[in-house]
Parts: C-alpha cells; structure tokens; sequence
C-alpha cells in the first residue's frame, strides 16, 4: 500500500502526445499484426475453425482488411449486419503486411501525395493494394479526430494474403458481442479494457501519406 508521502511526491506523468491525423494503431508482435474482417457464418466459422480461408472465398475480389477493432466494430455493427455476422481477427506475418502498404495506392486523388491526376490513376491501376485513411472510432463508434488505416487488397495482393501472410484467424465475435453489451449499458471502463491493445505500428516509409 502506498504511504501518504508516496502520494505526496508522486510526479504526475507528463501529457500524453496528441494523436497525429494519420497512424496505423494495431494489436502486433515482433513478426505478426492482427487485423480484423466480418463475414457471413458460412465464410466465417469454417476460416476460424481451420485457420485459414475456404475455398469459397474469392481470391480474385478485392478484400478490405482493418487493424482498428473498432472501426470494424463500426462498419459491421458490433456484428449484427447480414454477412457480417462473425468478426474473425486474422493474425498476419508483418513481412507480408510491410509488402503490402509498400506497393500500396491511395484510393483517392491527393495533391499532396501525387504530382498530378494522371499519375495517381496509373498507380491506381498497377497497384495490388489501395489505402484509406477513415475516421477511427470511439466506443459509441462517433468519429474521432484521427484517423485509421484500411487496406484493400485485390489480385497478387488479395492470393498472397490468404495463402501465404495469414498466421492464425480467431472468431472474435463473442468478444465483440460482450463490448457492445458493456457499452449499451453504460460501463465504458470495463468496455475499454475488454478491446485489444492496438499499439502504433512503425510502417515502412513508402506507406501513402502516413504521418
């Protein structure tokens, strides 16, 4: 237990740094990072069950991978819009994801990244890997002032995803369910130390206008 003088001479830590407009916030390790998909139970339970993606998964169609729990939270709902139904948290070796954020595109015009139009959509059509940058997400899944990564994926991208970076793919809905519940009524704080740890994640410096 602490003393009253321990109390006394506890120097209060510093201000924490605001978040920059830009930054890839993710559950990772030394060689994985975790992002987060939600599929129908017919896609979703079988990739769970056996680690890795069913043959009815199309390769060929572009997918659109999230390391931000919630903003996945967000665009499926907390798990409750059809074909959206079971959130799978899909462990990736870092090797593959780095590859992808370097040969990635912005998904949209930006002068400040592209020296013009025409040159952003030949990048476009070459690349295997589009980025958006979208508002991250509170527990009430408001916007925040910063925003989070999303990743598409399509073609050598999208193959190389599921067959060769994918490490583990854990059913993460229960979870998601027990958040929401939490958040419904009212205990935040509980709420909040139920979500994965997303840490900053140091992209490479090719990355498309991360800070």
């Amino acid at each position: 237990m602490n003393s009253e003088s321990d109390h006394l001479n506890h120097t209060p830590e510093p201000a924490a740094h605001p978040e920059p407009l830009r930054r890839i916030r993710a559950l990772h390790t030394p060689t994985t990072i975790t992002v987060y998909q939600a599929y129908s139970p017919a896609l979703g339970l079988p990739a769970a069950r056996d680690g890795r993606f069913p043959p009815a998964w199309k390769r060929e169609r572009m997918t659109w991978i999230k390391p931000s729990f919630l903003w996945m939270m967000y665009r499926c709902g907390w798990a409750t819009k059809p074909d959206q139904e079971r959130v799978l948290a899909i462990e990736l070796d870092r090797t593959g994801f780095d590859w992808a954020l370097r040969h990635a595109c912005l998904s949209h015009y930006d002068p400040a990244v592209h020296p013009d139009r025409d040159t952003w959509k030949q990048q476009l059509r070459d690349s295997p890997v589009r980025i958006q940058w979208d508002p991250e997400r509170d527990l009430h899944l408001s916007p925040l002032p910063h925003r989070s990564l999303q990743l598409g994926l399509s073609g050598e991208a999208s193959r190389r995803y599921a067959d060769e970076w994918t490490v583990a793919i854990r059913d993460v809905t229960p979870l998601a369910h027990e958040i929401h519940a939490l958040v419904q009524r009212g205990d935040l704080a509980t709420a909040a130390a139920l979500l994965p740890e997303e840490r900053p994640y140091a992209a490479p410096a090719e990355t498309p206008a991360a800070s």
